[in-house]
This record gives C-alpha cells, structure tokens and sequence, in this order.
C-alpha cells in the first residue's frame, strides 16, 4: 500500500473524529496491502489520556493480527508521534511511520507537547524504525484549522 493512500484513510479517521468532537489526530496501519487499523483520538471520549490514535490503532492491528509485534507494518498517522507513541510503535516492531503535521503544528494549535522530535527519541533508543515526514503534510495541518473552528474544542 502507498503510503499517501494509507495516509488518506488516517485523514479520513481523523475527520470522523473531528465529527464527533474528538481532536484532529487520525492513524491508519497496513501490512502489505491489508490495512489492519485505522483509529482516530479518543482521550475526550474515554477520559483516558493514552488513548491516542496511535496508540489505539496499534491496540486494534495487534487484535486483528493476533499478536503484539506487527512486523512489517507501516503506520501513516496524521501528526508526528509523541514520545508515548513513538516508543510504542517501536515496541510493536512496525517497519516505517510516516506522518504529515509535527510536533510543532500541534504545540501551535495549542495541545501541551513533550518538545522531542520522533526522529531525536528512535536516534536515542537506537530503533530501527523508518521515519517519514511530511506525508500529505498540508492537508494534515489542515485538520488542525478544522479543529480550531469548532468553539466546543479542548486542548490537553
């Protein structure tokens, strides 16, 4: 699967969140061409501060594929990974991540960011994992302005 196209999916996600007042973060996760997740963010829903998309998309690739390592897999997420995310796709043992909006769009839109860049947390840890930015970067920071449009919005 290409990774814009799976990029697609975690915008779409993301906007289904936006949708249902959820904040503009969408990750979708495929192996070869079966996509095995696509999740949005549902911190506000679940009052569970973890629930990032990425961490639930990885929550739901692990139960599709029965198992907790996705070898192979390749992760498209809307915004670059934070720390907590980042280090859980490296457990997951997924191959590459690509994303689109970073870490500073989303401080910028006001959401309180560990200021660790993806890319800086796998050099530290030694990781093996690919990193790709800017991924359809613009309509993803874009999902950042729907989200402000919302006057009901929170930040966290």
């Amino acid at each position: 699967m290409e990774p814009a196209e799976l990029m697609q999916l975690a915008i779409a996600k993301c906007r289904q969140g936006l949708a249902a007042g959820q904040s503009p973060f969408g990750c979708a996760i495929a192996r070869g061409n079966q996509v095995v997740a696509c999740a949005h963010n549902r911190v506000l829903l679940t009052s569970d501060i973890t629930a990032h998309a990425e961490m639930n998309a990885i929550r739901e690739a692990c139960q599709e594929v029965g198992n907790i390592f996705l070898d192979g897999a390749i992760v498209a997420t809307t915004c670059e990974p934070c720390p907590m995310c980042m280090a859980a796709l490296h457990w997951a043992r997924v191959d590459t991540v690509y994303y689109g909006a970073t870490i500073a769009d989303a401080d910028a839109a006001g959401f309180n960011e560990l200021q660790l860049p993806a890319a800086e947390l796998l050099r530290l840890g030694r990781s093996a994992i690919k990193l790709v930015p800017g991924v359809l970067a613009e309509e993803c920071r874009g999902l950042f302005a729907q989200w402000q449009a919302n006057p009901d919005r929170r930040v966290y």
